[in-house]
């Protein structure tokens, strides 16, 4: 097995062959002048078990294209397998089309990674599940809730905890990291009028004097989980931290987390930390090194990666 690592997210990589103590396969990835990516590959790679590493996060378009041209590489160096390790999945959100006329961005990215030379594909919550059939090789999607479960047992009572989708769509994975804690369940029903600005209209469920916990897949500018925050603190609950797998995190969305009504947000590290989040103080990363690590071990002894959530 071998394992390499595109500039996404590299201290994530690090970890990760830290876990499974592997070194890093050498890689130049550089650009010219005008910003076109050159890779040479510079460890051997014929017949190998192949692994690359990107978060296909800001910026998304270099990202995912310094990924593609790496997978080319690979294919051309003789690799056996090219498995896409993405911790964070760029483009997912647009899964569908809303309007006429408009593209279904998430199926184009699955046709290039498939194009390239990929074999498979590891990655972690998608936006959507659906999106696993945009591909026609394997996708195994990891979830984030084994990693959150262990830090809120660490931190809350449960007896006193309510577990919150901040929205409708939310509930199936709110529901399996409440069953996986023993705690109630709430759900807050939200209107997006526009893409960034929601507006909470009702809780459905018991939070007042309760500790409520937010689960969610993507924080972006942050207005769904800081309104809801606020909505719940208003019904009377006692305290409210939210849990999120990827903290994209864009404009001004730390400044309004500060500001929020929420004690803390706890995101994983499937995207690169910023200077914002990492002078943030209600802002924490949690690592998916050890969970991603065993994943990739699994997934090259040929062994089974659902048991991993049994």
């Amino acid at each position: 097995m071998k394992i390499i690592s595109c500039n996404g997210n590299k201290p994530l990589s690090e970890a990760i062959s830290k876990e499974l103590g592997i070194t890093l396969t050498q890689a130049k990835i550089q650009r010219f002048s005008d910003m076109e990516i050159f890779v040479e590959i510079q460890d051997n790679v014929r017949g190998e078990d192949v692994f690359v590493i990107q978060s296909t996060s800001f910026p998304a378009n270099d990202n995912l294209m310094e990924l593609l041209i790496v997978i080319d590489a690979l294919r051309r160096g003789s690799a056996r397998r090219i498995t896409a390790v993405l911790p964070y999945f760029g483009y997912a959100r647009q899964d569908r089309k809303p309007a006429p006329r408009t593209p279904i961005s998430a199926k184009l990215v699955a046709n290039l990674i498939t194009t390239a030379g990929t074999d498979r594909v590891l990655t972690m919550d998608l936006h959507a599940g659906q999106i696993q059939g945009f591909f026609d090789i394997p996708v195994d999607n990891l979830y984030a809730a084994p990693v959150f479960t262990r830090d809120i047992k660490e931190r809350v009572k449960i007896d006193e905890t309510t577990v919150v989708s901040p929205d409708v769509g939310g509930v199936i994975r709110a529901r399996a990291v409440a069953r996986r804690i023993d705690a109630d369940l709430a759900i807050i029903d939200k209107r997006r009028e526009r893409a960034g600005v929601s507006e909470v209209m009702n809780i459905i469920g018991e939070v007042e004097g309760r500790n409520c916990i937010l689960i969610d897949d993507i924080v972006d500018s942050a207005g769904t989980l800081c309104n809801a925050a606020e909505a719940l603190k208003n019904a009377g609950a006692k305290s409210v931290m939210a849990y999120v797998s990827h903290g994209v995190l864009s404009g001004g969305a730390v400044q309004r987390i500060e500001k929020s009504a929420m004690s803390k947000l706890f995101v994983t590290d499937s995207i690169l930390a910023t200077d914002a989040v990492i002078g943030a103080k209600k802002v924490e990363q949690l690592t998916i090194a050890p969970l991603m690590g065993e994943a990739i071990r699994r997934i090259s002894e040929e062994s089974s990666v659902s048991t991993l959530f049994d």
